[in-house]
C-alpha cells in the first residue's frame, strides 16, 4: 500500500510533543511491513537549519487564494529508514522562529499557513505519486481531508482515495474566523453546524472529523473519553456521530531508540532483569544537575511534558510547596503555559 502522511511535526526535525514522535516512528514501521510511505512536513526554519540545502523536486506548485497565488516548492528530504521525506517550502509562511506562534500567541495567519500546506501536499502527489490513502494528523493537516471531499471532489485522480485522520490531542482544534472559508476557497455551504462551523468559527479539526473516512486516536481509552463532555472539548457530539468510524490504537514506543539496554546516550545500560546500570544513570543525572550530595534513598521524580493545564501541570504547581518539603528531587523538562 502507498501511504502519504501529512503532519506539522516529525522527529527529529520539528517537535513540540508526541505527534512528532509518532510521525518519526510509525512510517518506518509501516515500511518494514512492506508499505510505501511518504511524509510531508513544512520546511520550517528549524528544519532548514538541520537540512540546509535539500534537492528541489518541484520548483513551483501553485496554491490559489482569492486574490493571489502562493508558489510552493517541494523539497527532497531523502530516504530515512525507508521513508521518503518531503518538505513543503513556503518561506513567507514557514521561515519563522516558532512552528505555530510566539510566546505572545498564535500566528494570525495559521489558517492560511496550514491550508496552503494541505493543498500543496495534495497537489504534489499528482506529480510524485497519488497514494492509496492519505493519513493526516491533528488540526494542522485535517484540512487535507476536507479539501479532498470539496475542492477536489470532482478530480478523478482523488475520487476514490480515502483519508484517515489521527487525533493526537483534541484540545487543539484550529479555530479561525468565518472569512477563512473564502481564504481557502471552500464552499460556504460547508459552514454549518454539522460540518465546519462551531460557535461561528471555522474549526479545522471538526472538518477533518466530518470528512475523513476513518478517525483514529492514541488509545482505546482516549477514543472513548473524547466522546464525553469532559474530554471532547466541544467536539463530543461530532465524534459520537462518527463513533462507528472512530478507533483507538495505542501509541507505541520506538525501541530502536528508547531501549535502555542499547541506548548510546545514557551512562550505563540496564534491563528489567539487570537494573545495576540504572543506579549509574541516576548518579549521572544528579551529576549533570550538580546535585552530588543526594542520598541513595532519596526519591527522584522526573517529569517530561508540555507544561499545560491539559497535561495536569497545574496539579503539580498546586502541591509544589508541600512536595518539596519531602525527601525528593524533582526534575522537570518542558515548555508551555
Amino acid at each position: 500500500m502507498h501511504i502519504v502522511f501529512a503532519a506539522s511535526e516529525c522527529a527529529p526535525w520539528a517537535k513540540t510533543g508526541g505527534l512528532a514522535d509518532v510521525i518519526g516512528a510509525l512510517p518506518k514501521t509501516l515500511v518494514k511491513m512492506g508499505h510505501k510511505v511518504q511524509v510531508f512536513l513544512p520546511y520550517y526554519r528549524q528544519v532548514a537549519k538541520a537540512i540546509p540545502s535539500p534537492q528541489i523536486l518541484l520548483p513551483s506548485v501553485t496554491v490559489p487564494f482569492p486574490s493571489y497565488n502562493r508558489f510552493v516548492r517541494i523539497l527532497d528530504g531523502g530516504l530515512v529508514d525507508g521513508v521518503q521525506m518531503y518538505f513543503v517550502d513556503v518561506p513567507e509562511l514557514f521561515d519563522r522562529e516558532g512552528f505555530y506562534g510566539t510566546p505572545s500567541g498564535d500566528y494570525p495567519d495559521n489558517a492560511e499557513r496550514f491550508g496552503a500546506f494541505c493543498r500543496a501536499v495534495i497537489e504534489a502527489t499528482k506529480v510524485l505519486g497519488v497514494p492509496d490513502i492519505f493519513h493526516v494528523h491533528d488540526w494542522q493537516a485535517a484540512m487535507a481531508a476536507v479539501m479532498l471531499r470539496s475542492i477536489y471532489y470532482f478530480d478523478p485522480v482523488f475520487q476514490h482515495v480515502p483519508a484517515v485522520l489521527t487525533i493526537h490531542n483534541a484540545g487543539y482544534q484550529g479555530w479561525f474566523p468565518p472569512r477563512t472559508m473564502e481564504t481557502l476557497l471552500l464552499p460556504w455551504e460547508m459552514f454549518t453546524m454539522d460540518k465546519l462551523e462551531q460557535y461561528d468559527k471555522v474549526n479545522f479539526l471538526k472538518g477533518g472529523i466530518v470528512y475523513s473516512d476513518a478517525i483514529t486516536t492514541v488509545s482505546e481509552t482516549y477514543a472513548r473519553e473524547i466522546q464525553t463532555a469532559e474530554f471532547g472539548n466541544g467536539l463530543e457530539d461530532t465524534l459520537r456521530r462518527r463513533s462507528g468510524d472512530l478507533f483507538g490504537i495505542l501509541n507505541g514506543a520506538d525501541y530502536s531508540e528508547w531501549d535502555p539496554a542499547i541506548d548510546p546516550h545514557i551512562a550505563a545500560h540496564y534491563t528489567a532483569d539487570k537494573l545495576e546500570g540504572k543506579k549509574e544513570c541516576r548518579r549521572d543525572l544528579l551529576h549533570a544537575l550538580r546535585l552530588e550530595d543526594v542520598d541513595d534513598k532519596t526519591a527522584i521524580i522526573g517529569v517530561v511534558s508540555r507544561f499545560a493545564t491539559q497535561k495536569g501541570i497545574d496539579f503539580i504547581v498546586g502541591i509544589l510547596d508541600r512536595l518539596l518539603q519531602e525527601d525528593v528531587v524533582l526534575v522537570m523538562l518542558g515548555s508551555g503555559e
